[in-house]
């Protein structure tokens, strides 16, 4: 069986309307409410989150700007 390639580094950005937005985030929050993997697609790529990601809130302040985070984080083996 043929190793797996690694994807490549990315980071990125990428927004939405605010209902298309309230959507998403509902069908996380059912998702991780189900233990379900949650599944997206952002720019193009699409991304599986399993069920034991870690999650958290984040918030940043500085120049004049806030910023609040939800994030996922899981490790890819």
């Amino acid at each position: 069986m043929a190793a797996r390639k690694r994807k490549a580094d990315r980071d990125t950005e990428k927004g939405y309307p605010a209902g298309r937005f309230a959507d998403k985030l509902r069908r996380l929050a059912d998702c991780i409410e189900q233990g379900k993997k949650f599944r997206i697609q952002i720019a193009g790529e699409r991304v599986s989150v399993p069920p034991d990601a870690v999650f958290t809130i984040e918030h940043e302040r500085e120049d004049g700007k806030e910023e609040v985070e939800f994030q996922l984080k899981w490790t890819v083996s």
